[in-house]
């Protein structure tokens, strides 16, 4: 009896396939058919990228770096340029990714909405890797920050290299505080906000922010982020392990909720909108700690008439331990793998993005400042003097601060975190909770919510 040979067995499920399973999509999501590029690779000749980004500033650029990169490279390149918000412009990249077609090469990730690249296996299936290529390039490994690269990679892979080293500084109005008698050059924070409190009863002055509008769990999380990493707190280790409930953790959110009570704190809605240009036009915010791009999309924006009266210093420091400065924001730029221009596109982000004038001209055009701590030494940038900031020479500052940056590892689960701990921050500084008891709740409330 003829009896037939057995099935052959299946073929490995494709990227496509396992991004759907990891992305958890219905029925109708995963029966839709579409072909993916089988474009063989280009390896020279004229190449048109598309690149997504949520920042025309990112798109003027790399738009500037056309010609660098034509000369260095054996492409001829052209952008096509998408914008969109950047929450928009993750879903957007999974929803292409999983049809199949569509998706960019070349993606800028804002921080906050990267770790949905981190779930399951999507940014190894879906981001070209970078590790290779960094530990091909002479010195590159040692030159780049790891700080700068943590926030991007996942189980010591590097799949997008951040836009800035953000580094949290202190701002304050040099003409007040000399009007008010406070020295420049308090050494903690204790002290800090004695004279704060002091500041406040005298002239209904404060000298620190936090942000508490309800609608935005994240800018009111960054208001006590920015403290607890200085402090050398932090919310997840490299591993994505809840680390929140914390001595640090404990004695920064009482700091801030006494600071509350004092009126060396003083509430914001937010750090962008009419009642905070109120505070600074009307003098009751005098100083804050927040990242040195604050500068120009905070302080700038709002109180231009104010240039020169502002300067900037590092943190004070916390009396019982940590550094001078932790580090707020970032955008990460990464290549999507397997398409035609994946070779491309990746040369044309180390030729622009990574090399030395890059990240001066980066510095010089968007006020962002290098990865790479070599580029910090550039007499160029030594030479730079702020207007807004009096003519100070701020890179001998950042120079200074670049070993106390501290790593800023993700999750998945971040967005639960930011939404459960948004509101227990809230209570605390209302009063309703204890520090102690605002860290213990958001940690069970985060550990209910993303199930573990």
């Amino acid at each position: 009896m003829y009896t037939p040979p057995p099935p052959p067995p299946p073929s490995p499920p494709t990227r496509r396939a396992l991004l759907r399973g990891t992305l958890g999509l219905g029925t109708t999501a995963a029966l839709a058919a579409c072909g993916g590029d089988s474009t063989a690779p280009r390896t020279s000749g004229d190449v048109t990228l598309s690149l997504w980004t949520h920042d025309p500033g990112y798109e003027a650029f790399f738009a500037k770096g056309v010609p660098e990169a034509d000369r260095a490279t054996d492409f001829r390149y052209h952008l096509k340029v998408t914008r969109a918000g950047a929450p928009d412009i993750v879903t957007k990249l999974l929803a292409q990714a999983v049809a199949g077609r569509g998706t960019p090469d070349l993606v800028g990730f804002e921080i906050a909405s990267f770790p949905r690249m981190l779930r399951g296996d999507i940014a190894e299936r879906l981001l070209y890797d970078f590790t290779p290529d960094i530990e091909a390039v002479p010195g590159l490994k040692d030159d780049l920050l790891p700080a700068r690269t943590a926030p991007f990679s996942k189980d010591g892979r590097v799949y997008a290299f951040d836009s800035d080293t953000p580094m949290v500084v202190y701002f304050y109005r040099h003409d007040l505080f000399e009007k008010y008698g406070l020295p420049e050059d308090v050494a903690t924070w204790e002290e800090f906000a004695e004279a704060g409190a002091r500041t406040h009863r005298d002239h209904g002055a404060s000298m620190c922010v936090v942000s508490t509008v309800g609608s935005d769990p994240a800018q009111v999380v960054q208001s006590f982020q920015m403290l607890l990493y200085q402090r050398g707190g932090t919310f997840f280790d490299a591993a994505g392990n809840l680390l929140l409930d914390s001595p640090e953790a404990e004695e920064v959110l009482r700091f801030l909720c006494d600071g509350l009570r004092s009126g060396f704190v003083v509430e914001v809605s937010d750090y962008y909108g009419a009642g905070m240009q109120t505070a600074l036009k009307r003098g009751r915010v005098i100083g804050l700690p927040m990242a040195i791009w604050y500068k120009n999309y905070g302080l700038v924006t709002n109180v231009p008439e104010q240039k020169g009266k502002w300067r900037v210093r590092a943190l004070p420091r916390f009396g019982n331990g940590g550094g001078v400065t932790a580090a707020l924001g970032g955008t990460g730029f990464g290549v999507v793998k397997d398409p035609a221009n994946t070779r491309a596109a990746r040369e044309f982000l180390f030729r622009t993005w990574l090399t030395h004038d890059g990240q001066v001209r980066r510095f010089t055009e968007t006020g962002y400042l290098p990865t790479r701590r070599s580029v910090f030494d550039d007499p160029r940038l030594g030479a730079y003097t702020d207007d807004f900031c009096g003519g100070q020479r701020l890179f001998r500052l950042y120079r200074s601060l670049l070993p106390d940056v501290p790593p800023f590892h993700q999750s998945p689960d971040q967005s639960i975190l930011y939404d459960v701990l948004g509101g227990n921050l809230l209570r605390a500084y209302k009063g309703d909770l204890s520090p102690r008891q605002a860290l213990r709740r958001t940690v069970a409330d985060f550990r209910d919510q993303a199930g573990r």
